[in-house]
């Protein structure tokens, strides 16, 4: 009964990938709209290909389909069982062609031998249209053997298919031959490109925050610099007016009146320092979050993709993720906790907190509905100045659910910012 149920996980997870791949879709086609719109192509490439770009070629099959219903093809049986046994093999190889853990896995490559076995013997048994199966398994030869050496097995399996069209069809193999090179070779140089272009634009994200990492921890230096030599000026002048005060009283008050200077000075300095550089990181929130998950017996998934954010969005999201896991820590008795980032169709980037966990703590601290807690109520403030929206409750599937979404393209957010530091309090801090 174990293969019933690896079959039944297979089916649950093409399901669930191709729920992603046509939210994938909406949200890429909603950004050309836009884009055709403004005048400007967007930079995303749109959503990474999967199996079911790949699933329409198995209509090349339909002419041995319709021979096996009209009865033109002998032995009924053994020809239904072959396009059975190969379009399946087809749907397991091309759906694990796009992960790269699985695509380099030895099942996929005996599954590939196999297709090619069964391929083989329908074109020597049948010949005719059932030839046109060699050029479908060129097409999943070249999802799934990319890399150096796909040139190679592709003039080999063209040999290999112009051999056996030409035992059965004589020189109409040339069709055959050249269409099954022409799929396994422009199959993987397009999903080759397509993965180099998704690999260069995820390492350029990451080139970006870590500049910006870089950037704070410079900053940081020098605001260190600022106030390690404003205070001591402070200290200085502090002594003096200390040693004068008994004995040149107008002294004193020099030196008390020069340490206002110095510190009002330096109060206007840091002002305009800290200047678009106290919003945090949001990958850094991340991480902080998976390290408190983490002691506390928490398993954390965390996931982020999608553009770059402002840091205006940054602070606010990271204030979500450090509310919300801390509720995760301190009431949810969870063994669980998914942190996701991602766009959404509507131009808005969505922070999702999801936990397993009982739901009793959360109950106990009387959670209006929609949104629980001081702290919560206090981002949901934030999040509607920023033109945002906030919610959180009970999962259908239990545990408990913290959902914030932002505009994507954040306006001046200064109203906001007024906002944040009314109730910065509920907001919960690093010790």
């Amino acid at each position: 009964m174990s293969w019933i149920r690896e079959v039944t996980c297979q089916v649950k997870g093409w399901r669930v990938a191709r729920a992603r791949w046509r939210a994938d879709m909406e949200r890429f086609k909603v950004e050309q709209r836009a884009a055709r719109k403004s005048g400007k192509w967007p930079e995303n490439p749109g959503p990474p290909p999967t199996g079911f770009a790949l699933l329409p070629w198995l209509l090349m099959g339909m002419g041995s389909f319709s021979n096996l219903l009209q009865g033109e093809t002998p032995n009924p049986w053994i020809g239904g069982l072959g396009l059975f046994t190969f379009n399946s093999l087809y749907i397991y190889v091309t759906f694990r062609s796009f992960v790269k853990e699985a695509r380099e896995a030895r099942s996929t490559k005996v599954a590939l031998v196999l297709m090619g076995l069964v391929t083989c013997g329908l074109a020597l048994g049948y010949g005719g249209s059932w030839l046109y199966f060699f050029p479908l398994l060129g097409l999943a030869t070249g999802a799934a053997l990319r890399g150096p050496r796909v040139g190679q097995i592709g003039l080999g399996l063209t040999a290999l298919a112009a051999a056996v069209s030409f035992f059965r069809a004589g020189w109409d193999a040339v069709n055959v031959a050249y269409g099954t090179f022409l799929s396994t070779m422009v199959t993987a140089a397009i999903l080759s490109l397509s993965e180099a272009v998704r690999e260069l634009r995820a390492a350029r994200e990451e080139l970006a925050r870590r500049a910006v990492e870089k950037e704070r921890l410079r900053f940081s230096r020098d605001l260190h610099d600022l106030l390690g030599h404003t205070l001591s000026v402070i200290v200085v002048k502090s002594e003096a007016a200390r040693r004068l005060a008994p004995r040149d009283l107008d002294a004193a008050l020099t030196q008390i009146t020069d340490i206002e200077s110095v510190g009002r000075q330096a109060l206007t300095e840091i002002r305009e320092a800290v200047t678009g550089y106290r919003e945090g990181s949001l990958t850094t929130e991340l991480d902080r979050a998976r390290s408190a998950l983490s002691a506390a017996s928490v398993d954390p998934v965390v996931r982020q993709s999608g553009a770059p954010l402002t840091p205006q969005n940054e602070a606010l999201l990271g204030w979500v993720v450090r509310e919300a896991v801390t509720n995760v820590v301190r009431h949810s008795g969870a063994t669980r906790c998914e942190i996701t980032v991602e766009g959404v169709p509507n131009g808005q980037v969505r922070l999702t907190v999801t936990d397993d966990g009982t739901g009793t703590g959360a109950s106990a601290t009387g959670l209006a509905e929609g949104i629980g807690g001081t702290g919560l109520k206090g981002l949901t403030e934030r999040l509607a100045a920023a033109g945002g929206s906030l919610r959180a409750g009970p999962s259908p599937r239990g545990g408990f659910t913290v959902t914030a979404e932002l505009p994507v393209e954040a306006a001046d957010l200064a109203s906001a910012a007024d906002l944040a530091s009314s109730s910065v309090a509920t907001a919960p801090r690093e010790p």
